[in-house]
């Protein structure tokens, strides 16, 4: 880890989470030993996560194993993740019962229920919990892998309840589990880098006490996804695109080359 052992320690001490429940303990107690084993995490920026109280967090995403590598690194800044992630997952017959009971959020996309989740990712803030909402929405298809244009809902769950956003850019777990390249492989041999950094607060300052309009929430998500590439920018040592890949736009003009 980036941080010292000093530091761990005195945070294993000081450690202000809210009891993990049983199925959180079975993840904790099988993905970490993981993770160690296998990967070579590399964890910096954990002094931006507050310690205590309602946040929402921010990742981008890059591969189906990245939540792996989320978790691990919400785990160690001493916060209990409750991630918002697809209803299909929590209907698996094992890990969605596991999920499930640990306090994951489903989100139910176009149905009567979608709006359940943003409910639920609410109370869980307002209850002081760590909530983890990927805003791109599904895996970035930007050919360099940088955080595409997101959505919404990130910026109106903190609006409403005056939690601080914070980015966690993650890299290295696309190396693993590669998506959408025409056929999944999964490789942990050799071992792989997998590195994950918390920036600082997303100043979302002009926006509050503002009626929460659709213009304004765009607005705010736009300010949210540049502090998102900036962050994974300090990870990869690079400097992100200035204009965010918009896969509605690519959707659109891959049509109408195609009429």
């Amino acid at each position: 880890m980036a941080e010292s052992s000093d530091q761990h320690q005195e945070a294993v001490v000081d450690d202000p989470r809210p009891r993990r429940g049983f199925w959180f303990g079975v993840i904790v107690a099988l993905v970490k030993p993981f993770m160690l084993i296998w990967t070579k995490p590399q964890f910096t920026g954990r002094e931006n996560m507050p310690r205590t109280g309602g946040v929402v967090f921010v990742p981008n995403h890059i591969s189906h194993f990245d939540p792996f590598v989320l978790g691990f690194f919400i785990w160690e800044c001493r916060r209990i993740p409750r991630m918002l992630g697809k209803a299909s997952l929590f209907k698996l017959p094992i890990a969605g019962r596991i999920i499930s009971s640990a306090g994951q959020i489903p989100v139910y996309r176009d149905s009567t229920q979608a709006a359940d989740a943003f409910r639920d990712a609410v109370a869980a803030v307002e209850r002081g919990e760590c909530v983890g909402v990927y805003p791109e929405g599904t895996i970035t298809r930007d050919p360099d892998l940088w955080p595409m244009t997101g959505k919404t809902g990130a910026a109106r769950i903190a609006l409403m309840t005056g939690a601080p956003v914070i980015p966690v850019a993650n890299w290295g777990a696309q190396e693993i589990l590669r998506s959408y390249t025409g056929r999944m492989r999964f490789r942990l041999l050799p071992r792989k880098t997998v590195m994950a950094r918390a920036g600082k607060p997303v100043d979302l300052s002009a926006f509050q006490g503002k009626p929460i309009t659709n213009q304004l929430l765009h607005e705010a998500t736009e300010v949210i996804m540049h502090a998102l590439a900036e962050t994974l920018g300090e990870l990869r040592g690079e400097t992100p695109p200035k204009e965010l890949y918009d896969l509605r736009k690519a959707r659109r003009s891959e049509r109408e080359e195609n009429e």
